[in-house]
């Protein structure tokens, strides 16, 4: 089974950009629908994008559309997240994830889990 690694979270100032990285460990990683979730001190794990196996669907939660750009190297074995004009409500854990089905919101549809990466967004 695929392993997933998440990097690329840090602190950045509000109205900044970071990318997120998650990095798998296998060739089946372009079998799988991918997505990023978040969950904040307190809070719910909640769907931030999903992107399909061959990366040409994407799905975003409106809380970040038209701020975050969900992409794959599936050469690379690699999910991104581009994350721009950052508010201090993106602070987070954030994990991606990987699915069977199709473009899937919730995180009970996901099967396999990287460890999070924090992003923290001061104001």
């Amino acid at each position: 089974q695929v392993q997933l690694v998440e990097s690329g979270g840090g602190l950045v100032q509000a109205g900044g950009s970071l990318r997120l990285s998650c990095a798998a460990s296998a060739r089946t990683f372009s079998s799988y629908s991918m997505g990023w979730f978040r969950q904040a001190p307190g809070k719910d794990r909640e769907f931030v994008a999903a992107i399909r196996r061959s990366g040409s669907s994407t799905l975003y939660a409106d809380s970040v559309k038209g701020r975050f750009t969900i992409s794959r190297d599936n050469a690379k074995y690699t999910l991104y997240l581009q994350m721009n004009s950052l508010k201090p409500e993106d602070t987070a854990v954030y994990y991606c994830a990987g699915t069977s089905l199709f473009l899937a919101t919730t995180s009970e549809e996901y099967g396999i889990w990287g460890q999070g990466t924090q992003v923290t967004v001061s104001s």
